[in-house]
């Protein structure tokens, strides 16, 4: 047997996606594997719950393994990538999902919370961004998906740690499309607007209908209404699509 032939994806495009155990991620590494990829799940903490949906995952056909490890600490993320090319071959596809939201006023923003904000959700896309494209370059293929968020285009009071974050992933990610753009390497980012998880499931009545009102389609979105968007840019179908900002708001911000 060839070395090719005992790779764990067995010649299935590998796709990771960060923070996949719950929420976005977990949508978005289920559709990935209905497309065909082989889904790497990473968590930072909650295997369970990164369990459940790798089992979910293979009873529905499809293929993926746990892949865990923190994003904020680049020697971590620079040893799973190593074993990621080990095992895989490589890898074609990156999403990151992997996020925080300390919601605070300016005044009463701790140094701690904008370190750890900042460090997941910038500093780690970052570091997991300078490694797989390492990979990508090589293969002179790859797509990069950030998740950002519609906070990062407009602003929001009481979160301008995550707003700051958000926002620069959406300038990181412009300079490194053109950075990587001539070997055919592309890095779009996704901007969901309220979409119903768990966060939003905790919402009174009163606050989802002042929500509402900002949405000129009148409604939440769902996960999966991301995930699509995701698939689309994961795919040979947007390969004339790099350096965007797509919202996925229902209008909230044009």
């Amino acid at each position: 047997m060839s070395e090719a032939q005992g790779l764990k994806n067995q010649g299935r495009p590998v796709a990771l996606v960060t923070g996949a155990s719950r929420g976005l991620g977990a949508a978005i590494a289920r559709k990935l594997a209905r497309e065909g990829y082989f889904v790497l799940l990473n968590f930072a903490s909650n295997e369970a719950k990164a369990k459940e949906l790798q089992e979910a995952i293979i009873k529905d056909g499809g293929h993926a393994e746990l892949c865990g490890f923190d994003v904020s600490k680049s020697e971590a993320v620079a040893e799973r990538f190593d074993w990621i090319a080990k095992n895989f071959g490589g890898i074609q596809v990156l999403v990151n999902n992997a996020g925080i939201t300390i919601d605070s006023l300016l005044m009463r923003l701790k140094d701690a919370d904008l370190e750890k904000t900042l460090d997941i959700d910038l500093k780690g896309a970052i570091y997991c961004t300078r490694e797989a494209t390492k990979q990508m370059m090589r293969a002179r293929s790859g797509s990069v998906i950030q998740i950002s968020s519609v906070v990062g285009e407009m602003g929001n009071a009481g979160q301008s740690a995550y707003a700051a974050a958000k926002a620069g992933l959406i300038g990181f990610s412009k300079s490194i499309a053109k950075e990587l753009a001539s070997r055919k390497v592309r890095v779009n980012v996704v901007t969901p607007g309220f979409i119903e998880t768990d966060m939003t499931g905790a919402l009174t009545e009163a606050q989802k209908e002042a929500i509402l009102r900002s949405i000129p389609l009148g409604f939440l979105g769902a996960a999966d209404d991301v995930a699509n968007v995701v698939s689309f840019l994961a795919s040979d179908q947007s390969r004339y699509i790099t350096g965007q900002v797509i919202g996925v708001n229902g209008g909230m911000y044009m």
